[in-house]
């Protein structure tokens, strides 16, 4: 193999890195237009002229405003199911909420995102209605998967329908953090803790607080 024969792959994959750079910062911008002025408010005229783009440019990479919010929300929700998966199976399901939240106090300008756009996003014609309604729908499973395996473990000592569990866990969730997102000076690990003890029963947090 000649050295110009080896440099090949390197040249072919240069514009997809440029492409999915440019994806990027298009994300990046939309997720602050979005989060000042709403879905209905942002604009993608706004966001090309953000980057110094051009209209057209932005509507390469993404051909609809409707396109381009779901990946914004594909990237605000990015702290995966399957990490939630990995430790509610090894140590339970309040473990793995704590852990999750922990993560998320560190992403506050994202969950207000999340929490604009879910609210927007309950109107049935709203573009981001399906997403939502979808992304609900596999939260709550995985919670109710966790919540039973727990209830069989010996873990948690609630017997109830895991998923009136799950479905109560996620609304408590979401509630607490909305408090937070609007007063910060709100403990919501220490609010979520107490949640899960009063959900789950004992042993629910114990020593299962995740330190980091």
């Amino acid at each position: 193999m000649t050295e110009k024969t080896a440099a090949r792959p390197a040249t072919r994959r240069g514009p997809y890195a440029k492409t999915a750079q440019r994806r990027a910062e298009i994300v990046a911008s939309a997720t602050a237009v979005f989060a000042a002025r709403g879905y209905r408010g942002g604009s993608l005229r706004e966001i090309a002229k953000q980057l110094g783009l051009s209209l057209t440019s932005v509507v390469h990479h993404f051909p609809s405003k409707s396109a381009l919010l779901v990946a914004v929300l594909e990237t605000a929700d990015s702290a995966s199911i399957d990490s939630f998966e990995s430790d509610s199976r090894g140590k339970g399901v309040a473990y793995a909420v704590l852990r999750y939240v922990r993560r998320n106090l560190e992403r506050q300008e994202m969950l207000r995102l999340l929490a604009l756009m879910a609210a927007e996003a309950s109107a049935p014609d709203h573009p981001a209605h399906e997403w939502f309604r979808d992304r609900y729908e596999r939260v709550v499973t995985a919670f109710t998967i966790a919540v039973r395996r727990d209830q069989d473990l010996g873990r948690i000592s609630n017997r109830r329908n895991p998923e009136l569990i799950a479905a109560a866990l996620v609304a408590m969730w979401d509630g607490l953090q909305l408090q937070w997102l609007i007063d910060p000076r709100r403990d919501l690990f220490a609010g979520i803790s107490a949640g899960l003890e009063d959900l789950l029963g004992d042993p629910a947090v114990g020593d299962r607080r995740p330190i980091g």
